[in-house]
């Protein structure tokens, strides 16, 4: 049974950082790509970022990309966000999504009806 937990979220002024942590368990998730969603209040959940586990590719959401960094803490079966310089619209519950993917070797899916495994998700709220 494939577990996803999130944590790291809080609240937090704009130009602050905050790194979010999704630990996975109960697989081998050398296979998998692991994408960060984000949905904020009143709007549709979006693609943030995502990496391959096995490559360390990644994919961002153009209006994170030089702000947000994705990545892997194989210690602790941990995938990261580490999120700087946010902003009042970064604000949103943040979610971590597993996808198995064996025989791709590019990154990554940012439809999140492809994702079959999810975590409960954690509150990012910037205030200006």
């Amino acid at each position: 049974q494939v577990q996803l937990v999130e944590s790291g979220g809080g609240l937090v002024q704009a130009g602050d950082s905050l790194r979010l942590s999704c630990a996975a368990s109960g697989r081998a998730f050398s296979l998998y790509t692991v994408g960060w969603f984000r949905q904020a209040p009143g709007k549709e959940q979006e693609f943030v970022a995502g990496i391959r586990w096995s490559s360390g590719v990644t994919k961002y959401e153009d209006s994170v990309k030089d702000r947000f960094t994705i990545s892997i803490d194989n210690a602790r079966n941990t995938v990261l966000l580490q999120m700087n310089s946010l902003k009042p619209d970064d604000t949103a519950i943040y979610y971590c999504a597993a996808l198995f993917t064996p025989f791709s070797d590019t990154c990554c899916t940012t439809r999140n009806y492809e994702y079959r495994y999810w975590g409960q998700g954690t509150q990012v709220t910037v205030s200006s």
